[in-house]
């Protein structure tokens, strides 16, 4: 964790001088530069000052960079193949237990039936849909969405004639499948 990076970098972003900060929170300038260039560890009521100051939540000060907000250029997104190959996936990105993906499925192709741990939540944004949940079965198009368990089997079929796109999150607290699908 790099507590004085991030505050040199945020003071920077807003453009704020390091004179103008001790002003504003009552620190001395060699303080507010050993604590820049972390030769010094603050309080918490002294990082509290600084990310009142900065117009920051303290929390967010303290976050190491992999915590951060990640971002994943539309060049860089990994793809696979699902379904016999025949269903494209995009990975949008990814955050702790939650994923994001952009499925592709070819006119009246399927996931199959399939079962893990987490929720999903569907976005249709292409194309016409059929999905399956035991005795929940909707259609749906461009537009509609839902969500469910995914521990319970599902499935999700293009019933239309043109590609089929779906934007796909998953949340996964727990990584159980493999004790689910044994």
């Amino acid at each position: 964790m790099d507590i004085g990076l991030a505050i040199r970098t945020i003071r920077k972003q807003k453009q704020i001088t390091i004179m103008q900060m001790c002003e504003g929170t009552g620190l001395s300038k060699g303080f507010i530069s050993n604590v820049e260039n972390n030769k010094t560890s603050p309080s918490i009521a002294t990082l509290e000052s600084i990310a009142d100051y900065l117009e920051v939540p303290l929390p967010y000060l303290l976050l190491a960079p992999e915590q951060r907000m990640n971002v994943v250029r539309k060049d860089e997104r990994q793809e696979t193949t699902a379904g016999s190959g025949s269903i494209k996936v995009q990975h949008l990105t990814a955050k702790g237990a939650m994923r994001m993906s952009i499925v592709e499925l070819p006119p009246h192709a399927s996931t199959g039936v399939s079962k893990h741990a987490g929720e999903e939540s569907h976005l249709v944004l292409q194309g016409r849909i059929r999905a399956e949940q035991c005795e929940d079965v909707e259609i749906l198009e461009a537009g509609d969405s839902f969500s469910w368990n995914a521990i319970v089997p599902h499935e999700v079929t293009n019933i239309g004639e043109e590609t089929a796109v779906v934007l796909v999150a998953v949340s996964k607290e727990l990584d159980l499948d493999r004790l689910w699908n044994q």
